[in-house]
């Protein structure tokens, strides 16, 4: 894929992250694509479903729906925030090979250890993204905290 097909990805994404912040929850977003398709788009909706897993990319991959080991393995996970532990090791379960990140200065997954099992993980660094998230932090520490299984205040 290209830069551009990326930035309309990660748009998507974008979107996302919005609409999980409209609906009162965590403003990151995610969408799976298959051969330049979106087949499944995805919120953080840990807030509003009070579900303990539910973040962006888990969200997509379920709203995907069952696809083949072939399927994922052609795909992209794009995300508006470098994915946690437990949405990258989603990732290497289903052998999906590259991974875009809108940006990962408010949050670092474990980007290396992806990179380690052969992944392709791309950073677009998009002010907006940081902006979302980084305003979001200020605002809501406590329930930052939470989503990625901090102490408050650690």
């Amino acid at each position: 894929m290209n830069e551009q097909q990326d930035l309309q990805f990660m748009r998507a994404a974008i979107d996302e992250a919005i609409l999980g912040l409209n609906e009162g929850g965590i403003p990151i977003g995610s969408v799976l694509v298959i051969d330049g398709r979106i087949v499944g788009r995805g919120h953080n909706r840990r807030v509003q479903r009070g579900s303990v897993i539910l973040h962006a990319e888990m969200d997509a991959l379920e709203n995907a729906g069952r696809l083949t080991a072939a399927d994922y393995r052609r795909a992209v996970l794009y995300s508006t925030l470098s994915p946690c532990e437990m949405c990258s090791g989603a990732a290497l379960l289903y052998r999906i090979p590259r991974i875009v990140i809108g940006e990962n200065r408010t949050f670092r997954g474990p980007e290396d250890h992806v990179r380690g099992q052969g992944v392709v993980v791309e950073l677009l660094d998009l002010p907006e993204c940081y902006e979302q998230m980084a305003e979001f932090i200020r605002r809501n520490p406590r329930l930052w905290d939470e989503d990625i299984g901090e102490e408050a205040g650690e």
